[in-house]
């Protein structure tokens, strides 16, 4: 029995599963992010909050950035979605790092917070979203959801 492939190379025809978890995290982020912006905010003030919402957006587009190289790169090849993601990481952690060195004088931000919020939203959302991925072939990305009825 074959499955199904886009091309000759054997690559699987069909959505991606990165994106679709991606999508999933940046939705998780929503009803998390003002619960963070707001505790930032009592303890650090507006420039807390401002720091902790800069740090929840960083979060989110690393991880829709991660997924969308993923996704492209595994259409190419097997040896490309590996690279690709040593190299993504890599760079991303570079951007995320030059993103917070680009603001760390700015007059709205304060540190604390940015580093905490960076830290402790990345690991929260991948705990989460941990909880909810198959790790099945049948079901490639997210477990399906319980049939109502």
């Amino acid at each position: 029995m074959t499955t199904p492939a886009s091309s000759a190379t054997g690559v699987p025809a069909g959505p991606a599963p990165e994106t679709e978890i991606a999508r999933d995290l940046a939705r998780r982020a929503v009803p998390v992010a003002p619960v963070l912006i707001a505790a930032c905010g009592l303890g650090w003030g507006i420039e807390g909050a401002l720091s902790s919402a800069y740090a929840v957006a960083l979060v989110v587009a690393n991880f829709l950035v991660a997924a969308a190289l993923m996704a492209w790169a595994a259409k190419i090849s097997v040896g490309m979605l590996m690279g690709t993601v040593l190299a993504g990481y890599l760079l991303r952690l570079g951007a995320l790092t030059l993103a917070v060195v680009a603001v760390r004088h700015a007059a709205w931000v304060e540190l604390l917070p940015l580093g905490l919020t960076l830290v402790v939203t990345h690991l929260g959302l991948l705990v989460w979203e941990a909880q909810h991925v198959s790790l099945s072939l049948a079901f490639p990305g997210l477990k399906p959801r319980a049939q109502k009825g």
